[in-house]
C-alpha cells in the first residue's frame, strides 16, 4: 500500500506542475495585453503638458540688441591730470633711453610699448585740450613715429651689411661665397637720403637718428665703398 500511494504521489505532481506553469503563462499574456491596450491612455491623460507659467513683465530680463558700430570703451579707472602727466614722461623717457639699434631689444619692448601706448591714448583724452598734455602727448606721438622709421632704415642696413658679408665667402677668402647685391650703391645712397629726411623733419631726435641709421652706414661703409653727408664722423 506505501508503494502504491508513493507512485500516485508521484504521478500526480508532474501533472500539477505542468497545469501551474500554463495557468501563469495564460495571467502573464493577459497582464502585458492589458498594459498595452492602457499605455496609449495614461500618455494622453496623465502625462500631458504643463502650461508655462510666464514672470511680470516688469521683471523680465530685456536681451541686449547687437549692433553694428564699434563698442565704445568703457572704464571705471580714472587718472587726474598730474597722473597722466606722470605717466607720460615715465614712457617717455623708457623708450628714448632705450638702445634703438639692439634689435633684439626692440623685439622684446616693442610690443609692451604699443600696448602701454594704447592706454595712454585713452587716458588723455579728458585732459587732451589742454597745452601741456597735448604737447607732451604729440612729443611721445613723434618720438614713436621716428622709432618706427629708424628701426627700419637699421633694419635693411644689416641686411645688406649681411649680404656683403655672405658674398665675401668664409671668413672673406672667397670660398663657398654667394652671390653679391648687384644694385648696392643704390640701397646705399637710398638709405642715405633718408637718414638725411628724417634728420631734417625731426632734428631734436638726431641722437637716436644717429645711434641707428648713422651707425648703421658706418657699418656699411667698412663692406661698401660708398659716401653719404656725415660720413667724416666715422673718419671716412
Amino acid at each position: 500500500s506505501s508503494r502504491t500511494t508513493a507512485s500516485s504521489q508521484l504521478d500526480v505532481s508532474p501533472r500539477l506542475t505542468r497545469a501551474a506553469c500554463a495557468m501563469a503563462a495564460t495571467v502573464g499574456r493577459r497582464g502585458v495585453a492589458l498594459l498595452r491596450a492602457s499605455a496609449p491612455r495614461l500618455t494622453a491623460g496623465s502625462f500631458a503638458p504643463v502650461p508655462r507659467v510666464l514672470a511680470p513683465a516688469a521683471w523680465r530680463q530685456v536681451a541686449p540688441a547687437v549692433q553694428a558700430a564699434a563698442r565704445p570703451y568703457v572704464t571705471v579707472v580714472k587718472y587726474d591730470r598730474d597722473d597722466v602727466l606722470e605717466k607720460l614722461d615715465s614712457f617717455r623717457a623708457e623708450v628714448f633711453s632705450t638702445n634703438w639699434a639692439d634689435y633684439l631689444n626692440l623685439v622684446y619692448n616693442v610690443p609692451f610699448w604699443e600696448a602701454e601706448l594704447d592706454k595712454l591714448t585713452s587716458i588723455v583724452q579728458p585732459y587732451l585740450h589742454e597745452d601741456a598734455v597735448g604737447k607732451k602727448f604729440s612729443e611721445v606721438q613723434e618720438l614713436m613715429d621716428v622709432l618706427y622709421q629708424c628701426e627700419d632704415v637699421r633694419d635693411h642696413l644689416n641686411e645688406l651689411a649681411e649680404l656683403c658679408t655672405r658674398a665675401s665667402g668664409f671668413m672673406g677668402t672667397g670660398w663657398a661665397a654667394e652671390e653679391k647685391v648687384d644694385n648696392m650703391d643704390a640701397h646705399a645712397a637710398l638709405c642715405a637720403e633718408a637718414y638725411e629726411a628724417i634728420l631734417v623733419k625731426h632734428p631734436k631726435f638726431k641722437p637716436k637718428i644717429e645711434q641707428t641709421i648713422g651707425h648703421g652706414l658706418a657699418v656699411l661703409r667698412q663692406k661698401h665703398k660708398f659716401k653719404w653727408g656725415t660720413m667724416h664722423r666715422y673718419f671716412f
